[in-house]
């Protein structure tokens, strides 16, 4: 890895909010989670929540094999997803028009907040829109009601991003040292790392030319076969 490119992934994860995410309640169809996906990466955010159906889970490989820089974690229910996130003190607002929803605008989202976005067709559901602690909505002055769920997401997010840049909290870095390192090296030496993984190795630092920082037994132990290695651990 090059400096350049090295500090080009510091400066992307100096900005990472890991307190501003979305919950995406089974939005299924793949190029709609990439759009969304490729939003969060685009204002910050570290961390991406999504709670798949069964026929979703098999094929949301598709969709986010190639997301480097935006971790996805899976939820089983809407339920589970909410408390995750209400568990580390975020707001949870749902995208969703109601006698009780609020202009997107008038959200304070300096304050940690998950963003729920429904499934594309019928939006979110009952039991989402009950935990959720606030309906959101765009105003539309057209023949239609609804954006597309992707469009939607970049909306709310890029008022949060305004909000957050205006109060001086992007360029301080959030996320955990140890998180940063494993990132410089999934991002800034793909090879090595996916033999690290296959392999079974702890991943090794990454100094600040974005080189790779080990031992002689950690680099003997990347060139040994898995059988090899297998072999070595008895």
């Amino acid at each position: 890895m090059s400096p350049e490119r090295y500090q080009r992934i510091r400066s992307m994860l100096a900005q990472r909010q890991t307190d501003l995410t979305v919950l995406m309640e089974e939005v299924h169809k793949p190029h709609n989670v990439s759009a969304v996906i490729r939003t969060c990466d685009a204002v910050g955010i570290h961390r991406v929540h999504a709670v798949w159906d069964e026929k979703t889970k098999l094929r949301k490989g598709t969709a986010l094999g190639s997301q480097l820089w935006v971790k996805t974690q899976s939820h089983d229910t809407i339920a589970d997803a909410v408390s995750h996130l209400k568990d580390q003190g975020m707001q949870v607002l749902v995208t969703h028009l109601s006698p009780a929803a609020v202009d997107f605008r008038e959200v304070d989202y300096t304050k940690p907040t998950a963003i729920l976005l429904g499934q594309e067709k019928e939006g979110a559901t009952e039991e989402a829109l009950a935990l959720a602690d606030q309906d959101i909505v765009i105003p539309m002055v057209g023949m239609v009601q609804s954006l597309n769920v992707s469009v939607a997401a970049a909306t709310v997010l890029y008022e949060a991003q305004r909000q957050r840049q205006a109060a001086g909290m992007y360029g301080n870095q959030h996320v955990p040292e140890s998180e940063c390192q494993a990132l410089l090296f999934e991002g800034g030496h793909p090879v090595l790392f996916k033999q690290c993984v296959k392999k079974g190795l702890p991943f090794p630092h990454i100094d600040e030319n974005g080189q790779v920082v080990a031992d002689e037994k950690w680099w003997q132990a990347m060139q040994l076969s898995d059988k090899a290695l297998r072999e070595l651990d008895r």
